[in-house]
Protein backbone atom coordinates (compact mmCIF):
# COMPACT_ATOMS: atom_id res chain seq x y z
CA UNK A 1 0.00 0.00 0.00
CA UNK A 2 3.20 2.05 0.55
CA UNK A 3 3.56 2.24 -3.30
CA UNK A 4 -0.01 3.60 -3.68
CA UNK A 5 -0.40 7.31 -2.77
CA UNK A 6 -3.92 8.08 -3.84
CA UNK A 7 -4.72 5.07 -1.74
CA UNK A 8 -3.99 5.88 1.57
CA UNK A 9 -3.42 3.46 4.81
CA UNK A 10 -6.09 4.36 7.10
CA UNK A 11 -9.82 3.42 6.68
CA UNK A 12 -11.83 6.36 5.10
CA UNK A 13 -8.79 7.37 2.36
CA UNK A 14 -8.73 4.88 0.29
CA UNK A 15 -9.51 6.32 -3.57
CA UNK A 16 -11.54 3.91 -5.24
CA UNK A 17 -9.17 4.42 -8.54
CA UNK A 18 -6.44 3.17 -6.70
CA UNK A 19 -4.87 -0.23 -6.92
CA UNK A 20 -6.30 -0.18 -3.13
CA UNK A 21 -9.83 0.40 -3.59
CA UNK A 22 -9.91 -2.03 -6.63
CA UNK A 23 -8.85 -4.81 -4.22
CA UNK A 24 -11.69 -3.63 -1.58
CA UNK A 25 -14.02 -3.59 -4.27
CA UNK A 26 -12.57 -7.04 -5.93
CA UNK A 27 -12.71 -8.90 -2.61
CA UNK A 28 -15.72 -7.19 -0.51
CA UNK A 29 -17.58 -8.67 -3.83
CA UNK A 30 -16.09 -11.97 -4.33
CA UNK A 31 -17.38 -12.75 -0.54
CA UNK A 32 -20.72 -11.03 -0.98
CA UNK A 33 -21.11 -13.43 -3.86
CA UNK A 34 -20.35 -17.03 -2.44
CA UNK A 35 -23.12 -15.91 0.25
CA UNK A 36 -25.27 -15.05 -3.46
CA UNK A 37 -23.97 -17.90 -5.28
CA UNK A 38 -24.93 -20.29 -2.60
CA UNK A 39 -28.78 -18.85 -2.78
CA UNK A 40 -29.48 -19.46 -6.16
CA UNK A 41 -26.73 -22.37 -7.00
CA UNK A 42 -28.54 -24.72 -4.81
CA UNK A 43 -32.28 -24.83 -6.30
CA UNK A 44 -30.43 -26.49 -9.08
CA UNK A 45 -28.49 -29.10 -7.61
CA UNK A 46 -32.32 -29.76 -5.52
CA UNK A 47 -34.19 -32.47 -7.66
CA UNK A 48 -29.89 -34.21 -7.99
CA UNK A 49 -29.38 -34.06 -4.29
CA UNK A 50 -33.27 -34.79 -3.10
CA UNK A 51 -32.51 -38.53 -5.22
CA UNK A 52 -29.17 -39.11 -3.62
CA UNK A 53 -29.92 -38.31 -0.13
CA UNK A 54 -33.34 -39.97 -0.56
CA UNK A 55 -34.90 -35.96 0.77
CA UNK A 56 -38.68 -35.63 1.15
CA UNK A 57 -39.91 -32.50 -0.28
CA UNK A 58 -40.34 -30.78 3.41
CA UNK A 59 -36.55 -32.21 3.54
CA UNK A 60 -35.71 -29.94 0.37
CA UNK A 61 -37.67 -26.93 1.69
CA UNK A 62 -35.52 -26.95 4.56
CA UNK A 63 -31.79 -27.60 3.26
CA UNK A 64 -33.02 -23.97 1.18
CA UNK A 65 -34.75 -22.31 4.17
CA UNK A 66 -32.15 -23.57 6.85
CA UNK A 67 -29.44 -21.07 5.06
CA UNK A 68 -31.89 -18.58 4.52
CA UNK A 69 -33.00 -18.51 8.33
CA UNK A 70 -29.99 -18.42 9.92
CA UNK A 71 -28.62 -15.86 7.74
CA UNK A 72 -31.72 -14.06 8.20
CA UNK A 73 -32.15 -14.07 11.34
CA UNK A 74 -28.18 -13.27 12.61
CA UNK A 75 -27.34 -10.18 9.85
CA UNK A 76 -28.26 -7.82 12.71
CA UNK A 77 -26.02 -9.40 14.72
CA UNK A 78 -23.23 -9.94 12.01
CA UNK A 79 -23.27 -6.10 11.15
CA UNK A 80 -23.39 -4.99 15.23
CA UNK A 81 -19.90 -7.49 15.64
CA UNK A 82 -18.29 -5.85 13.15
CA UNK A 83 -19.13 -2.42 14.29
CA UNK A 84 -17.45 -3.30 17.41
CA UNK A 85 -14.98 -5.78 17.06
CA UNK A 86 -13.57 -4.65 13.58
CA UNK A 87 -15.15 -4.85 10.30
CA UNK A 88 -12.86 -6.60 8.25
CA UNK A 89 -12.12 -8.98 10.91
CA UNK A 90 -15.36 -10.49 11.57
CA UNK A 91 -15.77 -10.66 7.32
CA UNK A 92 -12.46 -13.04 7.53
CA UNK A 93 -14.23 -15.24 10.10
CA UNK A 94 -17.72 -15.25 8.03
CA UNK A 95 -15.44 -16.16 4.80
CA UNK A 96 -13.81 -18.80 6.57
CA UNK A 97 -16.17 -20.52 8.30
CA UNK A 98 -18.61 -20.13 5.51
CA UNK A 99 -15.17 -22.16 3.27
CA UNK A 100 -15.92 -24.89 5.91
CA UNK A 101 -19.44 -25.44 6.56
CA UNK A 102 -19.45 -25.40 2.11
CA UNK A 103 -17.26 -28.42 2.61
CA UNK A 104 -19.14 -30.25 5.69
CA UNK A 105 -22.25 -29.59 2.79
CA UNK A 106 -19.77 -31.23 0.17
CA UNK A 107 -19.20 -34.00 2.19
CA UNK A 108 -22.74 -34.44 3.88
CA UNK A 109 -23.66 -38.43 4.33
CA UNK A 110 -27.87 -37.88 4.86
CA UNK A 111 -29.84 -35.26 4.37
CA UNK A 112 -29.77 -34.31 8.28
CA UNK A 113 -26.08 -33.43 8.38
CA UNK A 114 -26.65 -31.18 4.97
CA UNK A 115 -29.13 -29.35 7.13
CA UNK A 116 -27.14 -28.67 9.55
CA UNK A 117 -24.56 -27.71 7.65
CA UNK A 118 -26.60 -25.22 5.54
CA UNK A 119 -27.70 -23.69 9.42
CA UNK A 120 -24.25 -23.30 10.07
CA UNK A 121 -22.83 -21.83 6.41
CA UNK A 122 -26.21 -19.48 7.34
CA UNK A 123 -24.33 -17.89 10.40
CA UNK A 124 -21.11 -17.67 8.84
CA UNK A 125 -22.99 -15.64 5.63
CA UNK A 126 -24.51 -13.75 8.35
CA UNK A 127 -21.10 -12.60 9.27
CA UNK A 128 -19.93 -11.92 5.94
CA UNK A 129 -22.72 -10.54 4.14
CA UNK A 130 -23.06 -6.98 6.30
CA UNK A 131 -19.34 -7.09 6.12
CA UNK A 132 -18.70 -6.40 2.75
CA UNK A 133 -20.51 -3.48 1.91
CA UNK A 134 -19.62 -1.82 5.27
CA UNK A 135 -16.26 -2.22 4.91
CA UNK A 136 -16.39 -0.34 0.89
CA UNK A 137 -18.57 2.39 3.36
CA UNK A 138 -15.96 2.69 6.11
CA UNK A 139 -13.06 2.25 3.68
CA UNK A 140 -13.60 4.27 0.42
CA UNK A 141 -13.17 8.21 0.34
CA UNK A 142 -16.38 9.87 1.41
CA UNK A 143 -16.51 10.65 -2.51
CA UNK A 144 -15.79 7.52 -3.97
CA UNK A 145 -18.23 5.68 -1.59
CA UNK A 146 -21.39 5.82 -4.15
CA UNK A 147 -19.53 4.42 -7.36
CA UNK A 148 -18.01 1.80 -4.87
CA UNK A 149 -21.46 0.68 -3.55
CA UNK A 150 -22.44 0.90 -7.41
CA UNK A 151 -19.61 -1.02 -8.42
CA UNK A 152 -20.50 -3.86 -5.88
CA UNK A 153 -24.31 -4.20 -6.58
CA UNK A 154 -23.36 -4.26 -10.43
CA UNK A 155 -20.84 -6.77 -9.74
CA UNK A 156 -22.80 -8.62 -6.70
CA UNK A 157 -25.79 -8.75 -9.36
CA UNK A 158 -23.94 -10.26 -12.08
CA UNK A 159 -22.11 -13.00 -9.65
CA UNK A 160 -26.02 -13.96 -8.89
CA UNK A 161 -27.05 -14.19 -12.19
CA UNK A 162 -24.56 -16.74 -12.91
CA UNK A 163 -25.34 -19.09 -10.47
CA UNK A 164 -28.04 -20.83 -12.13
CA UNK A 165 -25.70 -21.75 -14.97
CA UNK A 166 -22.79 -22.31 -12.97
CA UNK A 167 -24.64 -24.60 -10.66
CA UNK A 168 -26.24 -26.14 -13.81
CA UNK A 169 -23.15 -27.38 -15.01
CA UNK A 170 -21.65 -28.71 -12.04
CA UNK A 171 -24.44 -30.68 -11.17
CA UNK A 172 -24.14 -32.65 -14.31
CA UNK A 173 -20.98 -34.05 -12.70
CA UNK A 174 -22.24 -33.76 -9.01
CA UNK A 175 -24.55 -32.01 -6.53
CA UNK A 176 -21.54 -31.82 -4.54
CA UNK A 177 -19.12 -30.01 -6.48
CA UNK A 178 -21.88 -26.74 -6.10
CA UNK A 179 -20.19 -26.76 -2.64
CA UNK A 180 -16.71 -27.38 -3.38
CA UNK A 181 -16.76 -24.00 -5.59
CA UNK A 182 -17.11 -21.98 -2.45
CA UNK A 183 -13.97 -22.98 -1.05
CA UNK A 184 -11.40 -21.76 -3.52
CA UNK A 185 -12.80 -18.27 -3.89
CA UNK A 186 -13.30 -18.24 -0.15
CA UNK A 187 -9.09 -19.13 -0.01
CA UNK A 188 -8.41 -16.43 -2.52
CA UNK A 189 -10.94 -13.73 -0.72
CA UNK A 190 -8.99 -14.39 2.74
CA UNK A 191 -5.87 -13.90 0.84
CA UNK A 192 -7.06 -10.54 -0.81
CA UNK A 193 -8.36 -9.46 2.65
CA UNK A 194 -4.77 -8.87 4.24
CA UNK A 195 -3.91 -5.89 2.91
CA UNK A 196 -7.17 -3.75 3.62
CA UNK A 197 -7.41 -1.56 6.33
CA UNK A 198 -9.41 -2.66 9.52
CA UNK A 199 -12.45 -0.16 10.69
CA UNK A 200 -14.64 0.29 13.74
CA UNK A 201 -17.61 2.18 14.60
CA UNK A 202 -16.57 4.10 17.71
CA UNK A 203 -20.41 4.58 18.87
CA UNK A 204 -20.43 0.77 18.64
CA UNK A 205 -17.79 0.72 21.30
CA UNK A 206 -19.26 2.58 24.08
CA UNK A 207 -22.91 0.41 23.94
CA UNK A 208 -23.78 -2.58 24.58
CA UNK A 209 -24.85 -5.27 21.77
CA UNK A 210 -28.78 -5.37 21.94
CA UNK A 211 -29.31 -9.87 22.47
CA UNK A 212 -33.05 -8.91 23.51
CA UNK A 213 -33.46 -7.75 20.10
CA UNK A 214 -31.70 -10.40 18.81
CA UNK A 215 -32.87 -13.29 20.59
CA UNK A 216 -36.58 -11.99 19.61
CA UNK A 217 -35.53 -11.68 16.11
CA UNK A 218 -34.04 -15.13 16.07
CA UNK A 219 -37.35 -16.50 17.17
CA UNK A 220 -39.55 -14.62 15.37
CA UNK A 221 -38.07 -15.46 11.88
CA UNK A 222 -37.68 -19.26 13.16
CA UNK A 223 -40.66 -20.12 14.66
CA UNK A 224 -42.56 -18.67 11.21
CA UNK A 225 -40.54 -20.24 8.87
CA UNK A 226 -41.03 -24.21 11.02
CA UNK A 227 -44.27 -23.55 11.47
CA UNK A 228 -45.01 -22.54 7.81
CA UNK A 229 -42.97 -25.68 6.55
CA UNK A 230 -43.88 -28.30 8.68
CA UNK A 231 -47.82 -27.23 9.39
CA UNK A 232 -49.41 -27.45 6.40
CA UNK A 233 -48.30 -30.80 5.21
CA UNK A 234 -48.23 -32.08 8.77
CA UNK A 235 -51.43 -31.44 10.12
CA UNK A 236 -50.30 -27.96 12.75
CA UNK A 237 -49.31 -30.67 15.14
CA UNK A 238 -48.41 -29.42 18.68
CA UNK A 239 -44.76 -28.32 17.48
CA UNK A 240 -46.42 -26.49 14.42
CA UNK A 241 -48.60 -24.60 16.52
CA UNK A 242 -45.95 -23.64 19.41
CA UNK A 243 -43.78 -22.38 16.75
CA UNK A 244 -46.06 -20.16 15.59
CA UNK A 245 -46.58 -18.94 19.02
CA UNK A 246 -43.07 -18.73 19.72
CA UNK A 247 -43.20 -16.22 16.67
CA UNK A 248 -46.58 -14.09 17.28
CA UNK A 249 -45.03 -13.52 21.16
CA UNK A 250 -41.36 -12.64 19.57
CA UNK A 251 -42.96 -10.36 17.21
CA UNK A 252 -45.03 -8.28 20.09
CA UNK A 253 -41.68 -8.81 22.25
CA UNK A 254 -40.15 -6.30 19.40
CA UNK A 255 -42.82 -4.20 19.13
CA UNK A 256 -42.63 -3.60 22.81
CA UNK A 257 -39.35 -3.83 23.82
CA UNK A 258 -37.09 -2.60 21.04
CA UNK A 259 -38.85 0.88 21.28
CA UNK A 260 -37.67 1.59 25.00
CA UNK A 261 -33.92 0.36 24.28
CA UNK A 262 -31.48 2.97 23.70
CA UNK A 263 -29.27 1.50 21.29
CA UNK A 264 -31.96 -1.22 19.52
CA UNK A 265 -30.92 -3.42 16.84
CA UNK A 266 -34.32 -3.54 15.21
CA UNK A 267 -35.29 0.28 15.49
CA UNK A 268 -39.27 -0.06 15.47
CA UNK A 269 -39.70 3.49 14.57
CA UNK A 270 -37.74 3.79 11.75
CA UNK A 271 -40.71 1.67 10.04
CA UNK A 272 -43.46 4.93 11.10
CA UNK A 273 -41.52 6.02 7.85
CA UNK A 274 -44.46 5.45 5.00
CA UNK A 275 -41.28 5.60 2.67
CA UNK A 276 -39.46 3.31 4.47
CA UNK A 277 -42.15 0.63 4.73
CA UNK A 278 -43.63 0.62 1.72
CA UNK A 279 -39.94 -0.13 0.19
CA UNK A 280 -39.47 -3.13 2.87
CA UNK A 281 -42.68 -4.32 1.87
CA UNK A 282 -42.09 -4.50 -1.73
CA UNK A 283 -38.82 -6.13 -1.08
CA UNK A 284 -40.58 -8.68 0.85
CA UNK A 285 -43.28 -9.43 -2.02
CA UNK A 286 -40.83 -9.06 -4.60
CA UNK A 287 -37.97 -11.69 -2.84
CA UNK A 288 -40.76 -14.17 -1.64
CA UNK A 289 -42.22 -14.42 -4.95
CA UNK A 290 -38.52 -15.28 -6.33
CA UNK A 291 -37.76 -17.70 -3.80
CA UNK A 292 -40.71 -19.40 -4.38
CA UNK A 293 -40.46 -19.42 -8.08
CA UNK A 294 -36.63 -20.16 -8.57
CA UNK A 295 -37.42 -23.29 -6.00
CA UNK A 296 -40.57 -24.58 -8.46
CA UNK A 297 -39.45 -23.48 -11.85
CA UNK A 298 -35.93 -25.78 -10.96
CA UNK A 299 -37.96 -28.87 -10.04
CA UNK A 300 -40.59 -28.09 -12.73
CA UNK A 301 -38.25 -28.72 -15.79
CA UNK A 302 -35.86 -30.76 -14.39
CA UNK A 303 -38.44 -33.51 -12.42
CA UNK A 304 -41.41 -33.21 -14.66
CA UNK A 305 -40.30 -31.87 -18.08
CA UNK A 306 -36.88 -33.85 -17.80
CA UNK A 307 -34.73 -31.20 -18.91
CA UNK A 308 -30.49 -31.21 -17.40
CA UNK A 309 -29.82 -29.17 -14.54
CA UNK A 310 -27.40 -27.25 -17.28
Amino acid sequence: MSDDPAAGSAAGSVALDSPTGRLVVTTTVAGSAVAMLTATVVNVALPALATDLDASSSQQQWVVNSYLLTIASLILVGGSLGDRYGRLKIYRIGVAGFAVASLACAVAPSVGALIAARLVQGVAGALLTPGSLAIIEATLRPDDRGRGVGQWSGLSGIAGALGPLVGGALVDFSWRWVFVLNVPVAIAVLAMSVRLPESFDPEAQDSRLDLTGAWLTVALLGGSSYALIEGPPGGWSGLDIGAAVVAVVALIGLIVVEPRREHAMVPIDLFGDRVFAAANLMTLLVYGGMGVVFFLLSIQLQVTVGWSPL
